[in-house]
């Protein structure tokens, strides 16, 4: 096999008179030169850049043309305007002050795992389109599964030859969540003997109330009749987790009305407040109706490949689909959600396509796997390769000395947060998000839970406001609550601990009743 030479005199000369070359190669160096300076200086500047931009909306339509350019222009132009007009309006999601919802991680290898994809360019729908990328994405995913210690029944390859199960790198989460909605509509009507999509009228599904909206959201687009997408309640006695013995009840009152237990969503570490459902104890409620059980680890599955973290994934062996997000919290730049199913047939009896221009031999063999069949798309990125360049660079134990730092700072932070009885945390923290707020005090000017959602309210938007620390807020019991969300790839204690004494600072500012 033949291997691409470096040296630039293997590539021919051309002249002004050959036409536009977009792919030059003297072009394709000089950019990527630049642009992997500005990265470089980015990441060493960004923590001095204010997390949240200070622009109104519709600025960058005054900032740059609104009409497309006729003539071309140097690249210099178009990294001045970069420079100049795109980066003053970005909200800085890699600066170390950052805590807003959850983390978007990256790493050197991830970026060049992107870039080197990026140029190749490869549409790997089948996998002739791309040999490698396509057995690049099953080994990832394969090497990932160990790393959580998946069943192997989720696993692509096991040590005995080709498994039932395998895996898909994603765009999102509601991908994933969509997909394999879709695979279990279609395993409950042909279950239910429904003639064609007749009885999807009767079809339901479940999840917490704590589950992201993307899930309903996805529930609507698969066709689920908005009216049997059952929305469970939970509360601090449970610590926000969705409760098994309430959940057999309402499925139970669903089959008696003649409804059909569709589909469940269980979540390791929820948005709002990283509550954690108990997947064993969920499966086996869904066998009584043999409704299929996904896992939405996005955020908490990379926690995972910590053994002290691996507890929360117990039961997973009897669930039917998990997925998480290695763009959230394991150093893989966006976008890379990896879904692992256990029985890839019931993915793909739904979205298999097989158009005439797309038959070959190999996928005819019943030997490979035709990535397109188990997503909504045909066309699809090369994502395999960042996520194995940053296993295989980084290895497992850097990977979990990563998320073991983050859930440090997070627990200092919860300590400090205790230790002044002015804040109270408002649920047990879980891995790397602190949930906390302003507490009413008797007698004080904040005495009341309304005073009280007002403070935390303005404290939010004051510390916003200074571009030194981002916070999101959530809702936990009908309190106004701020999130604390340890993670972005920069950060080191001495953030976490700059962060703090802002906040005890502006709190201390509202509590005067000063600006």
């Amino acid at each position: 096999m033949g291997s691409l030479d470096t040296n630039p005199g293997a590539f021919s000369a051309f002249g002004d008179d050959a036409g536009f070359q977009p792919l030059n190669p003297e072009d394709v160096r000089a950019y990527l030169h630049k642009a992997v300076d500005f990265i470089s200086d980015y990441y060493k500047s960004v923590e001095s850049l204010p997390v949240l931009p200070d622009v109104k909306p519709g600025y960058l339509q005054k900032e740059l043309r609104a009409a497309p350019p006729v003539s071309s222009a140097p690249f210099d132009v178009t990294m001045k305007e970069l420079r100049n007009s795109v980066v003053p309006g970005m909200t800085h999601w890699a600066s170390p002050n950052f805590f807003a919802f959850f983390p978007s991680t990256n790493s050197a290898a991830a970026i060049a795992g992107d870039l080197i994809a990026s140029a190749m360019n490869t549409v790997g729908f089948t996998w002739q389109a791309s040999p490698a990328a396509t057995e690049m994405e099953v080994l990832a995913l394969d090497w990932l599964a160990q790393l959580l210690r998946l069943p192997t029944s989720f696993m692509n390859f096991t040590s005995s030859g080709r498994g039932t199960g395998g895996g898909v790198i994603l765009g999102t989460t509601s991908e994933a969540m969509l997909v394999t909605l879709v695979a279990a509509r279609d395993a409950a009507l042909r279950r239910s003997g429904s003639d064609g999509v007749a009885g999807i009228t009767r079809l339901t599904v479940y999840a917490a109330d704590q589950t992201h909206s993307t899930f309903f959201k996805a529930c609507r687009l698969a066709g689920f009749d908005p009216a049997n997408i059952r929305s469970i309640p939970t509360g601090a006695d449970t610590d926000y987790g969705l409760d098994p013995a309430r959940l057999l009840q309402v499925m139970q009152a669903d089959v008696d009305a003649g409804l059909v237990p569709t589909y469940i969503c269980a979540t390791v570490g929820t948005t709002s407040s990283n509550a954690v459902d108990p997947v064993g104890a969920v499966a086996d409620v869904a066998a009584l109706f043999n409704a299929w059980v996904h896992v939405d680890a996005a955020y908490a599955g990379s926690a995972c490949i910590c053994p002290e973290f691996r507890h929360h994934l117990n039961g997973v062996e009897k669930v039917d689909s998990i997925s998480m997000s290695p763009h959230k919290w394991l150093l893989t730049c966006l976008d890379c959600t990896c879904l692992y199913v256990r029985d890839t047939h019931r993915l793909t009896d739904s979205l298999e396509t097989n158009p005439e221009y797309l038959k070959n031999d190999a996928s005819e063999s019943g030997t490979v796997t035709d990535l397109k069949d188990m997503q909504v798309g045909v066309g699809r990125r090369f994502r395999g390769l960042k996520l194995w360049m940053v296993m295989r660079t980084y290895g497992a134990a850097k990977l979990q000395e990563n998320i073991r730092s983050d859930v440090a700072m997070a627990k200092m932070f919860e300590e400090s947060v205790r230790q002044d009885d002015r804040f109270e945390v408002v649920v047990p923290r879980n891995f790397a998000l602190v949930c906390f707020r302003i507490k009413p005090s008797s007698g004080g000017a904040i005495s009341t839970e309304e005073d009280a959602d007002e403070a935390n309210r303005e404290l939010m938007e004051r510390l916003n406001r200074t571009g030194k620390a981002y916070l999101a807020h959530t809702v936990v019991g009908g309190k106004f609550v701020l999130r604390f969300a340890v993670g972005s790839s920069l950060q080191e204690e001495r953030h976490v601990r700059s962060a703090w004494e802002l906040i005890q600072k502006t709190t201390e500012e509202i509590m005067r009743g000063g600006n």
